[in-house]
């Protein structure tokens, strides 16, 4: 689930382009669902002016993609969200916690969140839809900040790359620790699946293993191929 999961991830993230900080003109005529040629007009008429490399090509950044956009640093319109996030719903009293919890954070700090996300999913499922959506928002520059209660909230493993990729979308992940809104039973649960995926594997390896020393002519051939080296 965990391997799977990141694949399923990264497929996503392949289909949307918003994850690139420069673009070639190809890649930014489809940003903006215009062509090729609309884009050397533009730039011919300095509507939209074309950045240019050493070598003298066309490439456009994400700065300019905000500026046709209209969203301006000065006048940011984006989304505070409130993300929390447990197993199952056996433990919705713990999720309101984080809920409530995070709400009084974001008051206290003068802060309005604009959504709260109440998500169930292990931390180590990368195919959770409320999750991926807001990943999704967040590479289209509609999230401004995501509060969270504790890192593994958000995924159980690798937050230091989601913070990063984030941050490349001007977006900050407060993380308000509180280690009593962080399942101890989640984390244990986790670790066995981890170790559930690995074990299988190994098992897996090991009948392949015998299938191989059972077949004469594969055993021969590894052999044979040993012996020519």
């Amino acid at each position: 689930m965990y391997i799977s999961g990141i694949i399923c991830l990264w497929r996503i993230l392949d289909r949307n382009t918003l994850y690139i900080t420069n673009y070639k003109p190809k890649e930014f005529a489809k940003l903006l669902n215009v062509s090729v040629k609309t884009l050397q007009r533009w730039d011919r008429e300095k509507t939209l002016i074309a950045n240019r490399t050493l070598t003298n090509r066309r490439y456009y950044t994400y700065d300019q993609y905000l500026q046709f956009k209209g969203i301006g640093k000065d006048a940011d319109f984006r989304k505070i969200v409130i993300y929390t996030r447990v197993s199952t719903r056996n433990q919705s009293d713990d999720l309101e916690n984080q809920v409530d919890f995070l709400q009084t954070y974001a008051n206290a700090k003068g802060l309005i969140a604009d959504e709260i996300i109440r998500d169930y999913g292990s931390g180590l499922n990368y195919n959770r839809k409320k999750w991926n959506q807001l990943l999704v928002e967040v590479m289209e520059n509609k999230i401004k900040m995501i509060l969270v209660s504790h890192k593994d909230r958000f995924v159980r493993f690798g937050f230091d790359w989601f913070e990063k990729f984030c941050n490349k979308f001007n977006v900050e992940i407060v993380v308000v620790k509180n280690e009593k809104l962080s399942p101890h039973e989640e984390l244990v649960q986790d670790i066995v699946s981890i170790l559930h995926v690995f074990s299988g594997r190994l098992y897996g390896l090991r009948k392949y293993k015998k299938q191989i020393e059972g077949d004469e002519n594969i055993a021969k051939g590894i052999q044979d191929g040993d012996s020519t080296e």
